[in-house]
């Protein structure tokens, strides 16, 4: 896991939108794991805006989602479908037979589950996957207590992550208590993954995917066990981590070859 601390949100989601470039740019085929939510938005708008300067074809890319709430159409301005239509899909020109995201108005759930998580088996492997994290260490949607070995499957929200998620909807009552989810075990087979967390409020889920024992407690502590897994968090989200100082010198000490990743 490394660990790379910015001074805030854009140079962060910068960095993150710049990674992402080059992995498509160096392998126009690949395969991407994308998150929703707030923490992507602004990398998701930097990528909008160079395509009209320096445009990178992204055609040929195949995107698996992380997750869906259930029970909400594709035109619901707080489904997942309708958030990537609006700050991907559609900017970025990606067709409908490239783009792959659970059906969370199947009539047979359990059988979607099986179908989403053999697809991305089929497609993938995912080449860069894209996370956000919950206050309590959720990704995608796995709460804490979700098994480190489980698979795209059916997810009951706890009462947290429906408060925290309220804001996008009239009220907490309009929130799904069910979604359709990626699995941790699903996450951790990406060939790479980059995880965005910025702002007070996500420093003690930080510090427990960093630092923390590798716990269903925090699901997110299972990215410790990746081998190319890249931490991007802003100053206010590092204030619990313990060696912030190690993290920032490892950081500026990189050989001009890794740095280039993000040039």
């Amino acid at each position: 896991m490394e660990v790379i601390i910015v001074k805030d949100r854009d140079e962060g989601s910068e960095l993150a939108a710049r990674r992402l470039r080059n992995r498509v740019s160096s392998k126009p085929a690949s395969v991407l794991g994308l998150a929703t939510g707030q923490t992507p938005e602004l990398l998701y708008r930097k990528l909008t805006e160079w395509q009209d300067s320096d445009p990178v074809n992204f055609k040929q890319v195949i995107t698996f989602n992380l997750d869906e709430y259930m029970g909400l159409e594709n035109s619901h301005p707080e489904s997942y479908h309708y958030y990537m239509t609006t700050h991907f899909w559609g900017p970025l020109g990606i067709l409908e037979d490239q783009r792959f995201i659970p059906n969370g108005l199947s009539k047979d759930p359990q059988q979607e589950c099986l179908n989403y998580e053999a697809m991305i088996q089929e497609k993938g492997p995912i080449d860069l996957q894209l996370l956000g994290i919950g206050r309590d260490g959720h990704i995608g949607f796995n709460e804490p207590m979700s098994s480190l070995g489980s698979r795209t499957r059916i997810k009951t929200l706890t009462e947290s992550t429906r408060k925290d998620n309220a804001a996008a909807f009239s009220s907490k009552s309009e929130v799904p208590y069910h979604v359709i989810t990626m699995g941790i075990q699903t996450i951790l087979e990406a060939s790479e993954i980059v995880m965005l967390a910025f702002g007070d409020a996500k420093a003690e889920a930080i510090k427990g995917c960093v630092e923390g024992p590798l716990t269903s407690v925090c699901p997110a502590s299972a990215l410790q066990m990746h081998p190319r897994c890249k931490v991007i968090i802003d100053e206010a989200a590092a204030k619990r981590l313990q060696y912030q100082s190690y993290y920032r010198e490892v950081y500026e000490k990189k050989p001009s070859w890794q740095k280039a990743e993000f040039v």
